[in-house]
């Protein structure tokens, strides 16, 4: 807890707790009364920009509200009735469980009554009961409602044995097949456990999660939807975005040690999650609102503060995780609590060549070496800069300027411009175990930019690595690559401002994505020589997606982390695709991507969610 007490018993957090306690009553008050928050907004738009433009915004806002809350409807009557008649090729029970301690009377029946809802009906609700002698309400609920229904199963504990403690009784209490995880205060959407089932049956599924909704008072209530990715490794390294609704294979809890572990009380699920997605063969997520969480003053939807004890649990369990892998690495906070940064110990002192295309612009040429060489700490480096038809005199005078740095290199490739084709020759040309790709317009930031990288690349089982890039006016020109975002490929938060936290805070956590910008990208060579480097039929366009569609397609992560950060001034050297020429040969690259990549942009970005927005780059949702 350590970590956390840091970040709360410092001065400016204490002194503006009043203000937090405030601005949070005013914010829930206004959020159970929307039209006292959209006639205070009315007013403020009228007075900043006139009444047009505050009826916009008013539209605007209750057709976002309409699709948050879209995906969250439940099934119709009929719908239902259709799920319920369903045949399944697998007789499966699920064995929902759910640890009791103290549990308001009004979440407990209302929980319950979610679990009979279910339009998949063969499951089994194992309640282990750890109330104290003050919420005898409890027991008397579940005892009456078992009575009613024998698939419902309660027991009561001796003592409280801890949230791990009492999550292991429900499950010594289950014979289903598969498990699924469930909080007391929680409720479920009617057709979760048919979806999972349907995971099951069709994909051999046996370790599932869904999406999730947080609530306030009742599901309808929704303020907050998580749309989350596919499994993606590194991103659940960063934080537990898997969470709920969770349903495994009861016989991966032998391969992974057991259930719970009491020393990782607070962040259990974390902890669990992390080993059974070790072992599990088939990790399926349904992108659909399918677990509602509730927020309220004692659970960790409402704060971290609630439970601030989850902080150092996390940390423990991922690093456990890392040596139960074979990743070397220390785990450090990320910039939110329960959200995690890990450092990987870098093997050995490998060169990396950086790899920089140019014609003229010698002065953006000047500053972005100036900035390598000036700030990097990653000294086992070495710069190809590829000449490509530079006519002016300043250009071969700096280059001469050049001669006497034996680290820097000038090497030339004689063909009209092509991005692919100058990077290929850089890349013959280089020496390093890893090759940088990096625009002439480019500035570093961060010192450590290289070893940020380098940490993710010389893993085995990644191929390429990304970096945070600004725009000079400090908002986000990329942030990785979504697959499928105008029909092609966009930049994630694309105009975001620096230091915002982004979608799910996934502006501050190294994650896995599809695909990284060529601008600045890190592959080991034994990967680039293994898919045979650029595609030169990408000349100036979409190189870069390919390029790392082509390598996740050999089984390589991509990976984006936010640590590494540089200034992008992008297109400045080349120029916009602004001319019918241009024009043209962009719109004749982009077919080019999707008749190659076409079954994999319409299925889905499995590193974004198909309740996301394709029109933007700004997670909207659809």
């Amino acid at each position: 807890m350590a970590d956390y007490q840091n970040v709360t018993n410092a001065f400016f957090w204490r002194v503006t707790k009043p203000a937090r306690v405030t601005l949070d009553a005013v914010k829930k008050f206004l959020h159970k009364n929307e039209s006292v928050y959209l006639f205070l907004r009315a007013v403020k738009d009228t007075a900043r920009h006139g009444g047009t433009y505050a009826k916009e915004r008013r539209e605007a806002y209750l057709e976002q509200k309409r699709k948050t809350q879209a995906p969250n409807s439940w099934p119709s009557r009929e719908e239902q009735a259709l799920q319920r008649q369903a045949k399944f090729p697998r007789a499966i029970r699920f064995s929902v469980v759910v640890p009791l301690y103290n549990t308001p009377d009004k979440f407990l029946r209302r929980m319950i009554k979610s679990v009979q809802d279910q339009t998949y009906a063969n499951w089994e609700l194992c309640l282990a009961d750890g109330s104290d002698g003050e919420h005898a309400s409890v027991g008397r609920i579940c005892r009456a409602l078992a009575r009613k229904d024998a698939r419902i199963r309660y027991r009561r504990l001796e003592k409280n044995l801890g949230i791990s403690g009492n999550t292991n009784a429900c499950i010594d209490m289950a014979t289903g097949e598969y498990i699924a995880l469930f909080d007391h205060d929680d409720v479920l959407h009617p057709s979760a456990l048919f979806e999972v089932m349907k995971a099951v049956c069709e994909r051999d599924a046996d370790f599932i999660y869904t999406d999730e909704s947080i609530f306030h008072q009742e599901p309808a209530d929704v303020f907050s939807s998580h749309f989350k990715s596919d499994y993606a490794p590194d991103t659940l390294r960063s934080y537990n975005y898997i969470c709920h609704l969770t349903a495994f294979k009861k016989a991966l809890l032998e391969k992974t040690g057991g259930a719970f572990r009491s020393q990782f009380d607070g962040s259990q699920d974390f902890d669990l999650i992390l080993r059974l997605t070790e072992q599990a063969e088939h990790i399926v997520h349904i992108p659909k609102v399918l677990y509602y969480w509730r927020s309220h003053a004692g659970s960790v939807a409402s704060s971290v503060e609630a439970k601030p004890y989850t902080v150092d649990a996390g940390k423990a369990a991922l690093a456990e995780h890392l040596e139960r892998v074979g990743l070397k690495g220390t785990v450090l906070d990320s910039r939110f609590p329960s959200t995690y940064r890990v450092q990987y110990d870098i093997e050995g002192e490998p060169l990396v060549s950086i790899v920089i295309p140019n014609m003229d612009h010698v002065d953006d040429l000047k500053k972005c070496i100036d900035s390598i060489t000036e700030k990097s700490t990653w000294n086992r480096r070495e710069i190809i800069i590829v000449e490509n038809n530079s006519q002016k005199v300043e250009t071969f005078d700096y280059y001469r300027s050049l001669e006497d740095r034996p680290e820097i290199r000038v090497v030339n490739y004689e063909g009209g411009f092509n991005f692919s084709a100058i990077c290929n020759c850089g890349a013959r040309a280089a020496k390093g175990d890893y090759i940088l790709l990096l625009n002439n317009d480019i500035q570093v930031i961060t010192p450590n930019w290289l070893e940020e990288m380098l940490m993710y690349a010389q893993r085995g089982d990644v191929g390429a690595v990304g970096a945070m890039l600004y725009y000079p006016d400090d908002t986000i020109q990329h942030a990785g690559i979504i697959v499928g975002i105008g029909g092609s490929a966009g930049h994630s938060h694309k105009g975001f401002p620096r230091g915002d936290y982004g979608y799910l805070l996934r502006l501050t956590l190294a994650q896995d994505l599809s695909a990284v910008t060529g601008a600045c990208c890190m592959v080991p060579r034994r990967v680039w020589e293994e898919i045979d480097g650029l595609d030169e039929s990408f000349a100036v366009a979409f190189n870069d997606v390919d390029l790392c569609l082509r390598i996740r397609k050999t089984g390589y992560l991509i990976v984006w982390t936010p640590y590494a950060e540089l200034y992008h001034y992008e297109s400045k050297s080349r120029g916009y695709e602004d001319t019918p020429e241009k024009m043209e040969r962009f719109q004749r690259e982009r077919t080019h991507l999707r008749q190659r990549w076409g079954d994999v942009i319409d299925a889905g970005d499995p590193y974004y969610n198909p309740n996301l927005a394709l029109d933007r780059e700004d997670f909207s949702f659809r």
